[in-house]
């Protein structure tokens, strides 16, 4: 049994999806950091200084009573809150992760899209451009005719 759970765990797509866990949950501290340090203090300055993460909205009372000078004061009263101020900066960190990952699966593409060179044997297919064999009369990669 530990032998077949070994082979399962070397196989390459287990070790690729363990690696981009590891390397997506750094990401995600990266971009928070980004989000919370670097964009957000500047949109709270041309906003008036607004700070987002305490922007909440008061459904109800905590059993103290209000009025609350901060979000973490409505929270420790016991208040129940609709923090729309945190669900911007959460939003905001969603669409820059969406457009990085984006831009890299462009790059991906690109990358792999790049078709090879023909040798003596082979031909470039006149509909997709990839490469294919002299003797082929389907392209295997768009399945155009090619006779």
């Amino acid at each position: 049994m530990w032998q077949d759970f070994k082979a399962f765990v070397m196989r390459g797509n287990v070790m690729d999806l363990a690696i981009g866990v590891v390397i997506g949950a750094a990401f995600s501290t990266v971009v928070k950091s980004l989000v919370d340090d670097v964009i957000m203090p500047p949109i709270g300055l041309a906003t008036g200084g607004v700070d987002f993460r305490d922007k909440y909205v008061l459904l109800q009372d905590g059993p103290a009573g209000g009025p609350y000078n901060s979000l973490a004061a409505a929270r420790e009263a016991g208040a129940v809150t609709l923090n729309y101020g945190a669900f911007i900066n959460n939003l905001i960190t969603f669409l820059i992760v969406a457009v990085v990952v984006f831009m890299l699966v462009k790059a991906i593409n690109r990358m792999y899209n790049r078709p090879a060179e023909p040798t003596p044997d082979t031909l470039p297919c006149p509909f997709c451009t990839m490469t294919i064999a002299r003797a082929a009369t389907r392209c295997p990669n768009c399945t155009s005719a090619v006779a």
